[in-house]
């Protein structure tokens, strides 16, 4: 299987897309156990993916490209780690989320392998930069926001007072130009 992978891979990473010396076989759980679910990755990867408590954000930016790689289960393991920045409040993974095109049986595949990583029983929303939000915070939004089913923009640097935290804790409630509308919470900045 690793001669399948390095042929593959072309003897790089599969994520970062560098040539490296230590490549690593990663299986990604969720699938059977052959080459397609399976990806090279250089050790110091690897090693971050299986404990992805204190990840540098920038040194993944990388995953920008490496989720739209033709490989599903490269696919799989760049939304999982794109997930796992998105829930500490890194706006950009946030966007790739939402920008990044998964087929249904690949999606699933992903969030299958989703574990929630939560301190306790009842997580809490949080903005960009970590900050726990409460009920009645203010916030500034961090990027302009196109709102569904009206006619406007909520320009970057808008002030929201008096946010409603929903069930959800990705969002929070607020009003902008006299109407409420639901924000994600990594798109805003604690005021």
């Amino acid at each position: 299987m690793m001669q399948e992978l390095l042929a593959r891979s072309q003897q790089r990473c599969e994520l970062s897309g560098e040539a490296c010396d230590d490549l690593v076989m990663l299986a990604v759980t969720g699938k059977d156990d052959s080459a397609d679910s399976h990806i090279l990755v250089c050790a110091p990867l690897a090693a971050a993916i299986a404990a992805p408590a204190n990840l540098d954000a920038n040194q993944w930016r990388f995953l920008s490209e490496a989720i739209w790689s033709p490989v599903a289960a490269v696919q799989v393991v760049a939304y999982r780690m794109a997930h796992i920045l998105a829930e500490s409040g890194e706006a950009w993974a946030q966007d790739l989320l939402d920008t990044a095109y998964l087929e249904e049986e690949v999606k699933a595949w992903a969030e299958a392998g989703l574990t929630q990583a939560s301190d306790d029983d009842d997580p809490k929303p949080r903005d960009s930069n970590g900050m726990e939000l409460s009920e009645g915070d203010s916030v500034t939004l961090i990027k302009d926001l196109d709102v569904k089913g009206m006619n406007f923009t909520a320009k970057r640097g808008t002030l929201v007072k008096n946010i409603h935290l929903t069930s959800n804790p990705k969002h929070i409630e607020g009003k902008i130009n006299g109407t409420t509308i639901v924000i994600v919470s990594a798109y805003t900045k604690k005021a």
